[in-house]
C-alpha cells in the first residue's frame, strides 16, 4: 500500500471510530438534561478556558449567530451561562458558564470518563500502553495548527 493509501485508510477507521466512541459516550449526557446543541455549546464555555462572545462561539459550534443567540437565550434563562458587557467596549458582550452550568459540565464529564475507562479495563495492559501513545499522537496533532482543526477556538467537549 502507498503512504497515501495508508493515510486514508487510517483517517477512514479514525473517523468512524471517533463518530462511534462519541455516540457512545453521549448516552451518559441523558443525565445533564441538555439538548446535545446545548451541551456542547457549554462544553466550549466550560472547558475553552476563557469567556467568547456569541461570534466566537458561534465559530466554534460552526453555526449561526443567531442559532447560537437562541441556544444562549435558553441556557441564560436555566442559569446555565451570563452574558457580561465588555467593560472597554459596550457593544461587545461576554458568554461566561455560570456555577451551575460549569458544575453540570463537569459532572456530564465525569459520567463519560467513567464509562469510558469500563470499556478501557476490559482490554489488556498492552492495549491500554497502546491506545495512551495514540492518544497522545492526536493530542499532538489537534493541537497543530491547520491540520484537523487545530488551534480552534472552541475547547473540549464534554
Amino acid at each position: 500500500m502507498q503512504v497515501s493509501a495508508v493515510n486514508r485508510s487510517v483517517a477512514d477507521r479514525l473517523h468512524s471510530a471517533a463518530i462511534r466512541l462519541l455516540r457512545r459516550l453521549r448516552r451518559e449526557d441523558d443525565a445533564m438534561g441538555l439538548t446535545p446543541a446545548r451541551a456542547s455549546a457549554l462544553s466550549v464555555l466550560v472547558f475553552g478556558g476563557r469567556p467568547l462572545t456569541l461570534g466566537a462561539l458561534a465559530q466554534a459550534e460552526q453555526v449561526s449567530a443567531p442559532t447560537v443567540t437562541r441556544l444562549i437565550v435558553g441556557m441564560e434563562r436555566d442559569g446555565l451561562v451570563r452574558r457580561k458587557a465588555d467593560a472597554k467596549d459596550g457593544r461587545v458582550v461576554w458568554l461566561h458558564p455560570t456555577a451551575k452550568g460549569a458544575r453540570l459540565l463537569h459532572a456530564g464529564r465525569r459520567r463519560r470518563v467513567a464509562a469510558l475507562e469500563a470499556n478501557l479495563a476490559t482490554l489488556e495492559p498492552a492495549e491500554r500502553e497502546t491506545l495512551a501513545a495514540a492518544t497522545a499522537i492526536l493530542e499532538r496533532v489537534l493541537r497543530e495548527p491547520g491540520i484537523a482543526g487545530g488551534s480552534s477556538t472552541g475547547g473540549e467537549t464534554t
